[in-house]
């Protein structure tokens, strides 16, 4: 009798626990998001290893940091493809820029248009869509920042002419003023829609005192990538409102994701930090599978 009333407690038991609500994981879905190498810059020396680890995470295209006299990582564009394509990773874009002198009115044109010549073929030789200058100097006065204006859009002009785009990235100061205009709005308002996009970095954006939604609709359209990051790994600070700025992306202008880590938490390897971030984005419920084809 006892063994028999021990069986049914024991039935009754398993029974309850399966009437028990379960507990419910995120899922992750396969999407479309990009990785700034610039997050792995102490890895990349063992470059092969690196963007093979970066492919097989789930990461589906990257973003060079590393360009200099047409070679990327040391490697003819053609070799950095071909090891890319090996990773199953595709060069989307990458951080590259030529500055102007300190007095941008004294800068030797002739030296600079060669230089970009040569950089947009090597680019366009990796399959890459776009060039980002990465960052500048803050100009003293708007007629400087009005230099670099018209300067981004001859850039523009010549990516265009190449079958490619041009884009600026931010990161904080320029949301500062420059005489009675904030620096980022002035360039906005100044570049051509069609030769210029912005690379909006919604980290720097937050930390500049802007709002990224608020940016999307006073300039819709005009932010093609997003960088997305936070202090250190996506979603680690709670500074920065994700679901806000994807339940209002499509004002954005947005085809593509970049994530970028520049710090990361004690107990994080820069490879388990660029993995945490992707999937905190895959888990994401408010994160869209592919933008590049609903911008389409």
């Amino acid at each position: 009798m006892r063994t028999l009333k021990s069986a049914l407690a024991l039935f009754v038991v398993i029974l309850l626990a399966s009437c028990q609500p379960k507990s419910q994981t995120p899922q992750k879905i396969d999407k479309n998001i990009g990785l700034q190498l610039y997050s792995l810059r102490d890895d990349i020396k063992s470059f092969d290893s690196t963007v093979d680890t970066v492919g097989k995470m789930g990461y589906k295209y990257i973003e060079a940091a590393s360009y200099n006299d047409g070679k990327f990582y040391g490697m003819s564009p053609e070799e950095f493809k071909s090891k890319l394509d090996k990773a199953g990773l595709i060069a989307l874009s990458s951080h590259t820029n030529y500055r102007l002198p300190d007095d941008p009115s004294t800068a030797k044109w002739d030296e600079i248009w060669t230089w970009w010549d040569t950089a947009i073929a090597a680019h366009k030789a990796t399959g890459m869509k776009y060039i980002v200058a990465p960052s500048m100097p803050t100009p003293k006065t708007l007629k400087d920042l009005q230099i670099y204006c018209d300067y981004y859009n001859q850039i523009g002009e010549k990516c265009k002419a190449a079958g490619m785009k041009f884009g600026y990235h931010n990161h904080s100061f320029e949301f500062e003023k420059i005489e009675d205009k904030v620096m980022y709005e002035y360039m906005v308002e100044n570049t051509n829609p069609d030769l210029v996009f912005f690379q909006m970095d919604v980290y720097w954006v937050v930390m500049g005192r802007f709002a990224p939604v608020d940016l999307f609709e006073k300039y819709p359209g005009r932010f093609e990538i997003l960088h997305i990051k936070d202090r250190k790994e996506l979603g680690q600070s709670g500074m920065v409102g994700f679901d806000a700025i994807f339940n209002n992306i499509d004002k954005s202008g947005a085809k593509y994701l970049i994530v970028e880590v520049e710090r990361y938490s004690k107990g994080f390897t820069p490879v388990g930090s660029v993995k945490a971030s992707l999937d905190y984005l895959l888990e994401a419920p408010f994160v869209k599978a592919d933008y590049s084809v609903a911008a389409k």
